[in-house]
């Protein structure tokens, strides 16, 4: 399975509603060309991913949050796990891709690729609800099972290495991080009602 078919089936999961956290490289893109809209913001801080979404999710406990992580990325900070498991946002659904190795600096291996398995790594670390998806097909019976309960969930999505990007030209990202930064901020105000960082007024 590759990822972009993975992301394909979240798109039919995920509604407009859900604030989405993503990590760097392709995978934004991705998801972006599946999922349009200022409702995702993504992460150049690898270990950073599921921290910020864990944040997200114990602000806005009434919201679902949704984020996409890589297994280097989550291997990066796996302790991050752990604190998530003791305080169990039930709003929050972590997927992990996993494709054994770090393809956007050469595919080296990562700890996937032998012995270290991530969805065991979640349920020892005491997430309780977690599983392991090999197609597309596991992909959506899990994640709606997982975002339709009331528990934290982690799905690891063991997927094969490659990446996708023959996009639709309206189905492009050519906004940075900063820009994405900003966006996300204002659609969250825009949801909740709130101000989160008051407009620039010059003086």
């Amino acid at each position: 399975m590759k990822r972009y078919e993975a992301m394909r089936r979240m798109a039919g999961l995920v509604t407009a509603e859900d604030l989405v956290v993503t990590s760097i490289g392709t995978i934004k893109d991705e998801w972006y060309s599946v999922m349009p809209g200022d409702g995702t913001i993504f992460l150049s801080l690898m270990g950073g991913v599921v921290p910020f979404a864990f944040g997200l999710a114990v602000a806005l406990p009434h919201r679902r949050v949704v984020t996409f992580d890589t297994d280097g990325s989550c291997l990066a900070n796996p302790g991050a796990l752990c604190t998530i498991a003791n305080e169990l946002p039930a709003n929050l659904t972590i997927l992990v891709f996993d494709n054994e190795i770090y393809e956007g600096v050469g595919g080296h291996p990562t700890h996937t690729s032998r012995n270290v398995d991530l969805e065991r790594l979640a349920a020892g670390a005491g997430i309780p609800m977690t599983a392991t998806a090999r197609n597309p097909e596991a992909v959506t019976k899990l994640a709606a099972a997982m975002l339709a309960d009331t528990q934290v969930g982690f799905l690891c999505v063991k997927i094969e290495p490659g990446v996708f990007r023959d996009f639709p030209p309206d189905r492009i990202k050519i906004s940075d991080g900063i820009e994405d930064k900003y966006k996300f901020i204002r659609h969250v105000e825009r949801q909740e009602k709130i101000s989160i960082k008051p407009p620039y007024i010059a003086s």
